[in-house]
């Protein structure tokens, strides 16, 4: 580190604070602060500092300068370096424009539900100067901010949705592409919100009121637009309003939904994505499938004896390809759970049983039905077994026919698409449909701790809405970090050529041999501790944002960032960005 003395023609020469590093082979310099406007007292202190010795005051006794203030600074540096990679400052200004701090306030909720997810008002206090926690409200550039302002901000961002969608659309999404759509719930606490309502469950909360809402991604998994329903509202009745956004807003002629098998039903198909123009990948149903494997149907084990997967036709599907599929590992899991779920049902109607047995005047008929209807709901089983149910007398017997019949189908599923051979061979389809897994994973980040969309902390509609659609952009962001950090992170950088690449998609994609060796080490190739993204934004928060004074001249404020650690050069190095120059 040194100080640099900059001639600057005819105005006075810029001082800065450089240092010395190398990349590939050469010697660069960065900046680290700009001293220009320090007293040269000061300047001088700073040069006696860096070759060694000790700067002094008019007396001795005088400190040079002090630390007023140090902010974590390194996670928001790089979030906000991959927004503006992405370009999302521009997007959120469009082309009429608007207020550059109500952008600035989008975009700094954003780096705040990245880096820390919580409340509007937590956020709110984030950008303080008296209760900041990171460098995020001198990076944007926002002072003296009201709460009315957040949440002003809020209600433009979605007045702005569906133009900011169709600009992510147009992006990622192309005539003839695939789009992956489903659907996930969270609960709300309180009754005042009219969007939640009762519902199934995902979160496993039937006492709470939910939200629903669906996410479009690209083929890639990157999210694309989302929409927010009603807590009652049915998978496939969010169908109608995907193909409206798909076909007028996002201006799209032609693509084909890929959906789960609650999603794309028969009906929807017939009613909506037909009628639309629109082609659809999905999966057929457990009682389709069966009817499909009856001894005169076309779906014959047979069909795997040297082989996982194979195209049939059926006239119930007329127009529609048909793939069925068979996965050994699946096939065994199934019967695994299946065991361990029956005996658990027989462990507890034993005990019920045993109880009638032993008190049958206690136990009438209507006593007896209610408690075995509670353990056969909590585990599915009631299809599988044969119960007897007088006054005082309770009996039970496994119906081994209907199971044998069930896993007799193990492992098999049967993909179902309207697309033709020359567009999609049957192997793409069956991967297209196994990408909605990335869908999944969407959810798993929104509703975990990455970014935490509950507690939702709104009780207004739009601003629910409005939420929601904030945590799809930071995701939106996240996942273009993701990618961009691969090699410091526990990702497989080598997945998307692999699957790609895979000779059987019914099979999972084995991963890389670098991505064992990571697993093995827990180390990069060049040493460096390998982390998930969480963690390693916590270590980049390790770079700080040091404010400095000196009682020579206490307005003069010099901003010094802390030097980055190996671990942190190589991240900042990857997403292209110099801290110190982020200041």
């Amino acid at each position: 580190m040194f100080v640099d003395t900059i001639p600057n023609r005819k105005s006075p020469p810029a001082v800065l604070l450089r240092e010395s590093y190398r990349e590939g082979g050469r010697v660069k310099k960065r900046t680290l602060a700009n001293l220009s406007k320090l007293p040269q007292a000061l300047i001088d202190g700073i040069v006696a500092l860096l070759d060694g010795g000790r700067a002094l005051g008019n007396r001795a006794s005088e400190p040079g300068f002090e630390i007023v203030r140090s902010l974590p600074h390194g996670h928001v540096v790089a979030v906000q370096a991959m927004i503006r990679k992405l370009g999302l400052g521009r997007t959120l200004q469009g082309r009429i424009g608007v207020d550059k701090r109500v952008r600035n306030l989008i975009e700094a909720m954003i780096i705040q539900r990245i880096i820390a997810p919580g409340s509007k008002l937590a956020f709110h206090r984030a950008l303080a100067p008296a209760t900041a926690t990171s460098s995020l409200a001198l990076s944007i550039g926002l002072v003296d901010v009201a709460e009315r302002e957040v949440y002003a901000a809020l209600d433009w961002l979605i007045e702005q949705q569906p133009r900011l969608e169709a600009t992510l659309a147009k992006r990622h999404l192309t005539d003839g592409t695939l789009v992956l759509y489903d659907v996930s719930s969270s609960y709300m606490e309180g009754r005042c919100c009219a969007l939640a309502k009762p519902g199934y469950s995902r979160d496993h909360r039937p006492d709470r009121p939910q939200i629903v809402y669906g996410l479009l991604c690209a083929p890639d998994g990157t999210p694309v637009a989302i929409e927010v329903f009603e807590g009652n509202t049915s998978d496939p009745q969010t169908i109608r309003e995907q193909i409206d956004k798909l076909k007028r807003r996002f201006k799209l002629s032609h693509v084909a939904l890929v959906g789960d098998r609650g999603m794309i039903t028969s009906a929807r198909i017939t009613e909506e994505l037909a009628p639309a123009g629109l082609d659809w990948i999905s999966c057929l149903r457990a009682p389709q499938i069966a009817a499909l494997a009856a001894d005169t149907g076309p779906l014959q084990l047979s069909l795997f004896d040297d082989r996982d997967l194979a195209e049939i036709k059926s006239p119930d599907f007329p127009g529609e390809r048909l793939v069925a599929c068979r996965n050994p590992d699946l096939a065994k899991e199934r019967a695994r759970k299946r065991e361990e779920l029956l005996q658990a049902t027989e462990r507890r109607l034993t005990h019920i049983a045993d109880a009638v047995q032993r008190k049958p005047a206690k136990h009438d008929a209507g006593v007896i039905g209610l408690a075995v209807g509670a353990v056969i709901d909590k585990h599915k089983m009631k299809k599988h077994f044969a119960l007897d149910i007088t006054d005082g007398r309770f009996t039970f017997h496994r119906r081994r026919e209907e199971i044998a019949a069930e896993a007799r189908l193990d492992g098999i599923y049967v993909i179902r698409t309207s697309l033709p051979a020359d567009k999609i061979g049957s192997q793409a389809a069956v991967a297209a449909y196994k990408n909605l897994a990335l869908v999944e994973r969407a959810f798993r980040t929104l509703k975990g701790v990455d970014l935490q969309v509950r507690p939702v902390h709104h009780w207004l509609g739009h601003r629910v809405k409005a939420h929601v659609f904030l945590c799809m952009l930071a995701y939106y962001v996240e996942w273009h970090l993701r990618e961009a950090l691969k090699p410091l992170l526990h990702d497989d950088e080598e997945l998307a050529v692999l699957r790609d690449q895979r000779a059987n998609p019914v099979m999972p994609t084995p991963r890389s041999e670098g991505a064992k060796a990571k697993a093995a080490r827990h180390r990069t190739d060049d040493a460096l501790p390998v982390h998930s993204l969480h963690t390693l934004l916590q270590d980049l928060a390790t770079l700080t944002y040091n404010i400095t004074s000196t009682p020579v001249n206490p307005q003069a404020k010099i901003v010094i960032t802390t030097r980055p650690t190996p671990l942190q050069s190589k991240a900042f190095a990857l997403l292209g960005i110099d801290p110190a120059c982020s200041q």
